[in-house]
């Protein structure tokens, strides 16, 4: 059975068929080939794999993200962000990188920041003289900060199928999202001040008060966000709503960017999103509970074991395999089919599980953008109009920068586990 699942999930891959009609196929023929498992098992398992209350924030995080977006949040974030560094060398790419920081700790998605930034700054830096193929690949690299600062989409994902808590999940992912962004800065310095990009004016006292009121209400919406979940007012489900609540009224009745006839659209185009999300999340768990009963998980753990019982030797092995899986599979389905299964075998080597988590979220992080189906790449290089060779051949500083990031968080557990030893 299980190889027949296994078989079956390549051949649908090789065809193209998208992941999560792959997954749930494979998943179907594996029942029918056992014959002894009644099929009403995939629908009991579609339903029980998303019914969890914690998954609950996906849709709405999801959605306080679209809000941003189309209620000019996003744009007063970029004016704040070249306030601060617009007149450092590179000072454009320094904006790309700052702004995603700030979004990534609202948006919860990789996705979703490359394309609210990047629409925005991509056009801008390719009109001031950087090269296209530079300002895309930048912005490719810095979206992937949204799926590793809090409010992360999988690290809630990964904190449900494991059991980890996700507010120390949360916290242990600052550190290393701050690490990756000032690794992306220090390149972009470094290669615009050998290539001779321009600078932008410097912000006089009154613009750089102006661009920071302006961003204010932006600011504070991670505040009140992680604020609530670490003083404990609401959990992060209930986060979730009260962000989604927050920048309608910030967007709507403050900003008045978002009108009336905007708001199907956005709620539709929010749907259409926390629908692909939860059928892959649906496909995934039916595929996760078939590894399972046929014992993959303890076949795996002892094929690690027998090639090393060094935690140091597994976490290597597995930064490999999943930079490679990364590249061919989507994060949020890769969390929910090999989180189940490594966590227990890291924890068994004395892992903690919280800093496997953020290794696992880091990789899958990396395979946004490497290709062949990095969406972050996608997304970038089509509003930059290039080809994905060409961001490809672009992205080779930054994945220096990433791939340096992710040993440091691999063999230094201060990076993940400071943060929650400290505040919880």
């Amino acid at each position: 059975m299980a190889v027949v699942l296994l078989v079956g999930l390549l051949l649908f891959f090789a065809m193209g068929v998208p992941i999560a009609i792959a997954l749930g196929l494979s998943s179907a023929i594996a029942l029918l080939w056992d014959g002894n498992l009644p099929l009403i098992i995939l629908v009991q398992r579609f339903f029980t794999s998303i019914d969890s209350f914690p998954l609950l924030a996906i849709p709405l995080f999801i959605l306080a993200g679209t809000i941003m977006e189309v209620g000019g949040l996003s744009q007063r974030l970029v004016n704040f962000a070249n306030a601060i560094t617009g007149h450092l060398p590179g000072g454009l790419g320094l904006v790309m990188v700052v702004t995603s920081l700030f979004f990534s700790a609202i948006s919860g998605s990789g996705a979703a920041t490359a394309a609210a930034v990047g629409s925005i700054l991509i056009p801008s830096m390719i009109a001031r003289g950087y090269h296209k193929r530079f300002a895309a690949a930048l912005q490719s690299a810095s979206g992937e900060l949204g799926i590793i600062l809090p409010p992360s989409i999988p690290i809630i994902l990964y904190g449900v199928t494991t059991g980890t808590s996700i507010g120390a999940l949360f916290l242990a992912g600052v550190i290393p999202g701050l690490l990756i962004a000032a690794g992306l800065m220090i390149a972009v310095y470094g290669i615009a001040k050998k290539r001779g990009y321009k600078r932008e004016k410097r912000a006089t006292a009154k613009e750089f008060w102006t661009a920071f009121r302006e961003a204010g209400l932006a600011l504070v919406m991670p505040v009140i966000i992680l604020g609530g979940i670490y003083l404990g007012f609401f959990t992060a489900t209930e986060a979730a709503g009260v962000a989604v609540l927050y920048a309608f009224i910030v967007g709507f009745f403050i900003y008045r960017e978002i009108k009336w006839q905007k708001i199907q659209d956005l709620l539709a185009s929010s749907a259409i999103t926390t629908s692909v999300i939860l059928f892959i999340i649906s496909s995934a768990g039916l595929f996760a509970w078939i590894i399972t009963r046929e014992g993959i998980p303890q076949q795996i753990a002892g094929m690690f074991m027998e090639i090393s019982d060094n935690p140091i030797v597994f976490l290597m092995i597995v930064n490999v395999f999943l930079i490679a899986v990364g590249m061919f599979m989507e994060a949020n389905a890769l969390i929910i089919i090999l989180a189940p299964l490594l966590t227990p075998v890291a924890m068994e080597l004395g892992v903690d599980p919280v800093q496997f988590g953020l290794i696992m979220i880091i990789n899958l992080a990396i395979g946004l953008c490497t290709p062949p189906v990095g969406v972050n790449l996608f997304i970038s290089a089509q509003i930059a109009g290039i080809r994905i060779d060409e961001i490809t051949l672009g992205m080779i500083p930054f994945y220096l920068v990433l791939v340096t990031s992710l040993v440091l968080v691999t063999y230094f557990p201060f990076f993940t586990t400071w943060l929650p030893s400290l505040l919880l």
